[in-house]
């Protein structure tokens, strides 16, 4: 594992192989059936049990991520709180996991949500902790086992949340963490049968291969993908409010987020003006040690990472640029680009570092014709007084997450997912219990 902050090694954890991967899964199959018959009651204390745990051990997991995943403090106690947020929220699912009574002529007819099996959850590294606890909070809850793989640049968090779990209080191997390669543990949860779903968030490219693996077993599959999404400014705009939210809605993170809102759009009777609010935004945006309470932004994840970025950076129109410690570690300041058209590179490419395309546009219609034009369809924002305009552009952009007036993307209480080739299907709200359960329908005769 390396510091991201000083590109130094500080530990290493062990990479199962594909017999420890099966003899896992195996472990998971054979718990399902003593944890689904758990009483609800019984289950949804087990896990408000969880929460209380995380919540004992927050600035341990805080502390952790900052070291292993470059995220700064406030960012990092923010994600082991919603680890317990989530918690607590499908805590409350178990005993409200009801089917329905349907008119039937000759006797009664009942569902029943009945949970699917073994869940495998293949986590990113760019937001370790709360991307699982999305995943296994209502997997658990609906009465499935889990088996979960952490990102391999990533893997603390989850390692730290699995032995938590058991100190909480949770059955062995009903919510097991398997650290390892992509190509052996979470491919493997897709080729083995008794995984019954798999959910995924990462690149588009490897999340079509995994639907596809998926589609060969008919096996439940939910998908969060790669975003670009648009921040549309209209003249009317706060413009004061909406410039200086701008940076935090891309660079926060470093830019690794799949809501990070890269594509600017603003009226052009008032991108001047923008542009002069947006400046001094950027570059007093705090980028420094992330173990620091007052940094805004820390590294990128890896060198890796921060090469990818700087080539879409290379031969661009720079408007203006924050500044980054010139020190050890994958640092990039964050970066204002000016788009010549919506053909380039850095307009079009989910870039997944700390740089924002801005482009002009001239009237309603065409913000909306910009906004749409690209295969993602994750998030967005749009900023407006005339409420009117709210409604039918938020309507017409094609994105699962929109805010007015605001860039949040995620709150646990409601539905978080994307269109087109950001993803497939929902995660948190009310709803994504079901997600993990299949419908029976029984039907008893009243007789003759």
């Amino acid at each position: 594992m390396i510091n991201p902050a000083t590109g130094a090694v500080f530990t290493t954890v062990p990479s199962l192989d594909l017999a420890a991967t099966d003899a896992a899964i195996d472990r998971a199959q054979k718990a399902f059936d003593r944890w689904r018959a758990v009483a609800p009651g019984d289950r949804a204390r087990l896990l408000r049990r969880f929460a209380t745990v995380v919540e004992d051990h927050l600035e341990e997991l805080a502390q952790v991520e900052v070291r292993n995943a470059g995220h700064t403090i406030g960012n990092a106690r923010w994600e082991a709180g919603n680890v317990r947020d989530v918690l607590n929220y499908y805590a409350g699912a178990p005993e409200r996991l009801s089917g329905r009574q349907i008119p039937v002529p000759g006797g009664l007819d009942v569902t029943f949500h009945e949970p699917l099996g073994v869940v495998g959850i293949i986590v990113p590294w760019n937001f370790p902790m709360p991307i699982a606890g999305w995943g296994f909070a209502p997997a658990l809850a609906a009465g499935n086992t889990v088996v979960l793989k952490p990102a391999e640049l990533t893997p603390l968090t989850a390692i730290r949340l699995g032995e938590l779990a058991l100190e909480a209080g949770l059955p062995e191997d009903v919510f097991q963490v398997l650290p390892g390669k992509g190509s052996v543990v979470g491919q493997r949860f897709v080729t083995h049968p008794a995984v019954r779903k798999v959910c995924f968030t990462g690149s588009t490219a490897v999340g079509k291969s995994i639907m596809a693996g998926c589609a060969e077993q008919v096996k439940r599959v939910t998908l969060e993908l790669g975003g670009k999404s648009a921040n549309v400014v209209f003249a009317d705009a706060d413009l004061e409010a909406a410039a200086a939210a701008a940076p935090g809605a891309v660079f926060d993170n470093a830019g690794q987020d799949c809501c990070a809102r890269s594509r600017l759009l603003v009226e052009a009777s008032v991108y001047d003006k923008f542009l002069a609010l947006l400046e001094p935004a950027v570059t007093k945006f705090r980028v420094a040690d992330p173990s620091s309470e007052m940094s805004e932004m820390g590294p990128l994840i890896s060198s890796g990472q921060r090469d990818t970025v700087a080539s879409y950076v290379d031969g661009a129109d720079v408007a203006f640029r924050g500044s980054a410690p010139d020190s050890d570690g994958w640092w990039f300041p964050p970066t204002v680009l000016l788009a010549s058209g919506a053909a380039d590179r850095h307009w079009r490419e989910e870039i997944f570092g700390p740089v924002v395309s801005v482009l002009p546009f001239r009237d309603e219609a065409e913000a909306i014709r910009l906004a749409n034009d690209t295969e993602y369809g994750l998030s967005g924002s749009i900023w407006t007084r005339d409420v009117g305009r709210a409604l039918r552009v938020s309507r017409a952009v094609e994105t699962g997450a929109l805010s007015v007036n605001s860039n949040s993307s995620v709150r646990y209480w409601t539905p978080f997912g994307g269109m087109k080739q950001s993803g497939l299907g929902r995660e948190l709200g009310p709803d994504a219990l079901l997600s993990f359960t299949d419908v029976k329908n029984v039907f008893i005769s009243m007789g003759a």
